[in-house]
């Protein structure tokens, strides 16, 4: 694989975890990934939850936006080389699926928009879910994307997303 990637995140709403995951990926992947994110059905807001748990981490949060992930299928759209969702499959959030040819898999992240309680309890599951984001996104860094052909590329995103540790690769 080549030296710099598009990856997009894509959750329902793309109002907190796809943000939070598309601004930690280019806070941390500069300049080898630029990341995107966008929603099948946008809310049009960015959590402000989503932006004060980027701001606490100190990672930028201008330019963040919800948008549709039709922005992304234009013919002048950069072309993705990974696109994430990142819904809850075990709230049975219906993940959208994204045509084309780039690798895909299923990061499911608990919604923090969807936890009902006080502002310090909804607090903390904005902070897990950049957590398990931030985590998850540092394994994908890791990988040695380089080296890896696309079938042990697809088993290490798979993995990432099933919160397995990745395999060792032989050197």
């Amino acid at each position: 694989m080549r030296g710099h990637y598009n990856v997009l995140f894509l959750c329902t709403e793309n109002s907190a975890r796809s943000i939070m995951a598309e601004a930690i990926l280019n806070f941390k992947g500069r300049p080898h990934f630029t990341a995107y994110s966008a929603g099948n059905h946008p809310s049009g807001a960015v959590r402000p939850e989503a932006l004060r748990q980027l701001e606490a981490a100190r990672i930028p949060t201008e330019g963040l936006r919800s948008k549709a992930w039709d922005e992304f299928s234009r013919p002048d759209a950069p072309r993705m080389d990974f696109v994430f969702t990142v819904c809850d499959n075990a709230a049975k959030e219906v993940c959208p699926i994204w045509p084309g040819q780039p690798m895909t898999a299923r990061w499911g992240v608990p919604d923090p928009a969807a936890v009902p309680g006080n502002d310090a309890e909804i607090a903390r599951a904005f902070r897990d879910a950049y957590f398990l984001l931030d985590r998850r996104i540092s394994l994908f860094l890791n990988l040695p994307l380089a080296s890896l052909d696309e079938i042990a590329t697809q088993r290490e995103i798979d993995a990432i997303g099933q919160n397995r540790p990745p395999v060792p690769q032989e050197h």
